[in-house]
């Protein structure tokens, strides 16, 4: 893991990119955005450009993905299941972190899905 953190762009409404609470890291919803603002709409880019703006914000909280614990994944159709989760499975191998996924009726921006996280710096007795 890089420890470099890296610099995040201001949110895009009044919300953080991610809060502590004790030893646990809340990451907020990440959108399939570069940071340049670029939107990916193909599934599988949207779902690694998203699980890279998980990554970049858990790096800046000074955690990375093997962290995280529990991840909720909010599809705009979930025809896409298939395809978010051959990408999704890339990033988190043999031993993922619980996950709920739901349909919903929109996202922001028109984005194909977006994915909230939940991490454990390890630092609970």
């Amino acid at each position: 893991m890089s420890t470099e953190k890296p610099k995040l762009p201001a949110p895009a409404g009044p919300y953080s990119h991610f809060r502590r609470a004790g030893h646990l890291v809340f990451v907020s919803g990440q959108l399939p955005v570069k940071w340049d603002g670029e939107l990916a709409t193909e599934i599988g880019a949207a779902t690694a450009q998203t699980l890279e703006n998980v990554r970049n914000v858990l790096r800046a909280s000074g955690l990375d993905l093997q962290h995280v614990v529990k991840v909720t994944v909010l599809l705009a159709d979930i025809k896409d299941f298939a395809a978010m989760n051959e990408v999704y499975a890339r990033y988190f191998g043999a031993q993922p972190p619980a996950r709920s996924c739901f349909q919903v009726a929109a996202l922001p921006k028109g984005a194909r899905l977006e994915i909230e996280a939940m991490a454990d710096d390890g630092t609970a007795p």
